[in-house]
């Protein structure tokens, strides 16, 4: 695994602000008494691109060097494949298995490199480009990050049920994101014996449209598309895991990906 930089740091620690600001932007505004429309900072989807090409610079920079960059196009490219076949249908979401796998052996700024490769590469293979595409790219980032900074003495069995944990805490923490960055938008959602509805209202205080934004997740996510996103994940870990991990960190030894060990300088015998 290697290890980041304090640029590197820096860069990732902007980076993750900004996508965090992204998806809390209507927790964070405030509005005039009687605004019934607030439009979102479009700003941050303009710049969140370049903050990622920033990112990539700065790690190519501090330790993603030619062979790391191979890797990340072929394990790119193994995502955007896996995606394809369930794509988040009814819950059913390979792509995640694979990516905490990555994180875990190669590290966390490859981990965070690969969850915005890996989404827009399965976008652009599936047609799934669209104004949701950035927080499906910033939220799978933060999964590879938080993959790599597990701690690293964990082995075997451990390991596993460690990964597996890690996997069904992403698969509800990504669908509540999901559901943050569009919840605004959804108009006059009413639930009986509730009184009003579970919109966003716009200069409401934080905690009451939080109160309002956990049940509209409850109610249109976790109970279906995350709880099968969670089963997903576990079962792939649990089945695939030992097996990947393993090759992963074969061609991470043969790549020599990672700190390289100090030669000896001068003279040598043989012995």
């Amino acid at each position: 695994m290697r290890t980041l930089g304090p640029r590197s740091v820096a860069v990732l620690t902007v980076a993750s602000l900004l996508g965090l600001a992204m998806f809390l932007w209507p927790l964070l505004v405030r509005v005039p008494e009687g605004t019934v429309r607030v439009d979102p900072p479009f700003i941050l989807l303009a710049l969140l691109p370049l903050v990622v090409l920033v990112v990539v610079a700065e790690m190519s920079e501090n330790g993603i060097d030619s062979k790391a960059l191979a890797m990340l196009g072929v394990l790119t490219a193994i995502n955007a494949a896996l995606r394809s076949l369930g794509a988040g249908t009814a819950g059913i979401e390979v792509v995640f298995f694979m990516l905490i796998l990555s994180g875990r052996v190669f590290g966390p700024g490859f981990g965070y490199l690969l969850g915005c490769t890996s989404l827009f590469a399965s976008a652009l293979l599936t047609s799934g480009v669209g104004p949701w595409l950035p927080f499906q790219m910033m939220a799978s980032a933060w999964i590879g990050l938080g993959a790599g900074l597990l701690p690293r003495r964990v082995t075997g069995r451990a390991e596993i049920a460690m990964l597996v944990g890690y996997g069904i805490v992403c698969a509800y923490l990504f669908g509540a994101l999901m559901n943050m960055s569009s919840w605004p938008f959804v108009a006059g959602i009413a639930v009986p014996g509730h009184e009003g509805s579970l919109s966003y209202v716009p200069g409401d205080s934080v905690l009451e449209n939080l109160h309002r934004f956990g049940i509209y997740t409850l109610l249109t996510s976790t109970g279906g598309w995350d709880t099968g996103r969670a089963i997903t994940n576990s079962i792939a870990i649990v089945l695939l895991g030992p097996a990947v991990l393993a090759t992963l960190r074969r061609a991470a030894r043969r790549a020599r990906y990672g700190p390289i060990a100090a030669q000896p300088v001068g003279p040598t015998l043989d012995p």
